[in-house]
């Protein structure tokens, strides 16, 4: 995925990139081969592969994408220990070379690792954001767009809470070109759609066998980072660090935040039904009993 995400940040041309691996040789060698594309594909940027962190020193965005990746029959849960001791040695790395970065985490369990990554990074809340809602929000609005054989541009919905399976997609503020669409299909399909959405990730695992998937959470990670490094002020639901907002305290769950060069720099809070509610709140309280196992 971190391969992936870096051949579409120098495709948007988005500034120098450096790629970093435990494994000597890989990400050598997977920047060898991305830059080896720049004649054919027109981009005109520094890709660097190293084993080593004082090479990202002063980077403006680091996206961490790695870990254990889950096999088939394994939830996002079952990585939370191995990938906390991951995710807290990148971030204090970070915190070392980048004092002044965003971080960006990719890691599962998402919200639990962008916890122990603001923990270990000691970084203010706008500069650490897990990505998510991007993802979630794009499958749910790719699955609407196949059923109705409509423009997956056309369609607007947002996927917030936590990203697991009690994820929370909007169906109140899902919309084909303005028409909402519990005007355009039955309920049952609709919730067939939700269900579906929730288990994206593991339907593409099942298929894959060896990998998770990687093409839409790479283009889901970086249209977060070219909002912030192009100042975009772009809305998009993301899993932030709140302190109050939904009624949730010290805890990261996908919401919709205004993302530009200051990383999130507001989280807005819309009106959601009483249902929706009740559901985001469970969804939160799932990554608050994630966060609790975790050792500090």
């Amino acid at each position: 995925m971190g391969a992936t995400a870096a051949h579409i940040a120098a495709l948007k041309e988005l500034g120098d990139i450096v790629l970093i691996d435990v494994v000597e040789g890989l990400p050598q060698g997977i920047a060898l081969d991305i830059s080896s594309a720049a004649p054919l594909e027109g981009f005109d940027c520094s890709i660097t592969g190293t084993n080593r962190y004082e090479d990202t020193r002063n980077s403006d965005i680091v996206i961490i994408t790695a870990g254990l990746a889950r096999k088939p029959g394994m939830t996002r849960n079952d990585l939370l220990e191995k990938n906390a001791e991951i995710v807290k040695s990148i971030a204090a790395q970070t915190a070392k070379y980048s004092p002044d970065a965003c971080l960006i985490v990719v890691t599962n369990p998402l919200d639990a690792m962008a916890y122990v990554a603001k923990k270990a990074a000691g970084f203010p809340k706008n500069r650490v954001m897990g990505m998510a809602g991007v993802l979630d929000s794009a499958r749910l609005r790719a699955f609407i767009a196949a059923e109705l054989k409509a423009p997956p541009c056309n369609v607007s919905a947002m996927v917030l809470g936590g990203h697991g399976d009690a994820m929370v997609p909007i169906m109140s503020r899902c919309m084909i070109a303005g028409v909402p669409i519990t005007e355009l299909l039955p309920k049952e399909k609709i919730d067939e759609i939700i269900e579906r959405t929730r288990n994206a990730g593991a339907e593409v695992l099942s298929l894959l066998k060896t990998s998770s998937a990687y093409y839409s959470p790479a283009a889901s990670v970086m249209e977060m980072a070219e909002a912030v490094l192009k100042d975009r002020k772009k809305i998009l639901p993301c899993s932030a660090y709140l302190e109050g907002e939904y009624g949730v305290n010290d805890c990261f769950a996908g919401v919709p935040v205004k993302l530009g060069a200051g990383g999130i720099e507001e989280i807005i809070e819309i009106e959601l039904t009483e249902e929706e509610k009740r559901l985001f709140l469970k969804s939160a309280g799932e990554v608050k009993k994630l966060i609790a196992k975790l050792r500090f």
